[in-house]
């Protein structure tokens, strides 16, 4: 079973003169030791946001246990090294102020490079749903595939790369919550629903501020997309607030009183109305025998 570098240097869907060959290596590489300051992040790193703690625990193991695995390096022609592989490990590194850091050099392409960078990440749980979709859309643009075409090779469903896609086209302040985890992916495609960018934003802010969850997000959307009819609005009756026992009796005391007064002879007009705070009678009492 061909491994999913494979897949992308050794098949292209334009095969050619151009077609790289599997840049993994059987025979033992050699281990060098290389300046620190040399060293500089992969420019196509996938990864923007590396967690502070976690760096920082895997530093004080390599303080404790030292370095079981280099990093993957290649030469540019600044005389500096870039990164290919092992980002973590370089920051981990760099926070102990090691001068040098023990690395093997291969001698790639920026394709190259650029595909493993993306495709070592892409195996990881780590990323975030928008690193992920910003991984797919690179990885579509350097080997000029087509989403049915990556999603083969990266072992995923055609669905699942489209609706990751997808994910870009949403505002970058929605971006962004998603990046920090403000924000769940399903939260997002909620928000996808609405058509209007800065009616998305609101709903993003009310999300944040309220906490709703995915579901009550939805109910919102739903209830935005399709507001209901004046018919509809009408049949709504208004919820009427408990009646306690106590206002119960007041209110037969008050209507058996009317009511003795009305036998008595008196012609009493009676105006009752119930509203949200109060259950309001109005007694008009003529000065006259009618």
């Amino acid at each position: 079973m061909k491994s999913p570098f494979s897949r992308f240097f050794g098949s292209s869907e334009k095969q050619g003169q151009d077609e790289i060959v599997e840049p993994t290596q059987n025979h033992l590489e050699e281990v060098v030791n290389v300046a620190i300051d040399k060293i500089v992040p992969n420019r196509y790193q996938p990864r923007t946001v590396f967690d502070d703690a976690k760096i920082e625990e895997l530093a004080r193991t390599i303080h404790t246990h030292g370095v079981i695995q280099p990093i993957v390096i290649r030469k540019m022609d600044d005389d500096r090294y870039e990164i290919i592989a092992g980002e973590r490990r370089f920051r981990a590194m760099s926070k102990l102020q090691w001068a040098e850091v023990p690395a093997i050099i291969r001698n790639l392409s920026d394709k190259e490079t650029a595909s493993i960078a993306l495709i070592e990440n892409l195996q990881r749980e780590e990323l975030t749903a928008i690193e992920e979709a910003v991984a797919y859309q690179k990885l579509l643009k350097l080997h000029e595939l087509t989403q049915e075409a990556l999603a083969q090779r990266l072992g995923k469903g055609q669905s699942t790369v489209a609706n990751k896609l997808r994910l870009l086209k949403l505002p970058i302040e929605i971006q962004e919550a998603i990046m920090k985890k403000e924000l769940s992916e399903r939260h997002a495609r909620a928000l996808m629903q609405i058509k209007e960018k800065d009616v998305q934003i609101e709903l993003m802010n009310l999300t944040k501020e309220k906490h709703w969850n995915v579901k009550q997000l939805e109910e919102k959307v739903e209830e935005l997309l399709n507001p209901p009819s004046k018919e509809e609005k009408k049949s709504v009756k208004p919820k009427r607030k408990a009646v306690s026992k106590d206002v119960r009796i007041a209110l037969n005391t008050i209507k058996h009183s009317l009511s003795m007064v009305t036998k008595s002879g008196i012609n009493i007009k009676t105006e009752e109305e119930d509203t949200e705070e109060f259950y309001q009678i109005t007694v008009k009492i003529p000065k006259k025998k009618l």
